[in-house]
């Protein structure tokens, strides 16, 4: 089964970050090994503006790493296309005030994707189906 990663979960994964516990990181190995992990489009542009307001550090200039970061063989990158914007429409309005954490629950929910997210606000709205490793 194909997994969506938040925006925090695709970074923590990639920089070996300790808030992602060890199954989880372990469960991410293995689909990505099987062709199984997706990002939203809008987790690449969180990722720069992140490195731009010096709250990413990375071991790589950022072109460079975000190269390797959305390589196929790691993620596959999910548009932000008419279907992921209507699905926006469809969000509870007191759903996440954070643009980007609507486009990611909408893309879930779009392609039946479970959300790995540790973001508390999603996970406690349900709004989307959260992945379990």
């Amino acid at each position: 089964m194909n997994v969506l990663l938040d925006t925090h979960v695709w970074l923590w994964w990639l920089i070996a970050d300790t808030r992602l516990p060890p199954l989880e990181r372990r469960a991410l190995d293995e689909a990505a090994e099987a062709g199984r992990t997706r990002l939203s489009a809008i987790s690449l542009w969180e990722a720069q503006m992140l490195q731009a307001k010096g709250r990413l550090d990375l071991p790589l200039p950022f072109g460079e790493w975000l190269r390797r970061a959305a390589d196929p063989r790691v993620v596959t990158v999910a548009p932000m296309d008419a279907s992921v914007v209507a699905a926006i429409d469809d969000l509870p309005a007191t759903f996440h005030g954070d643009p980007a954490d609507r486009v990611i629950a909408a893309t879930a929910r779009v392609h039946s994707w479970p959300l790995a997210s540790h973001d508390a606000a999603i996970r406690r709205s349900r709004v989307t189906r959260l992945w379990k490793p």
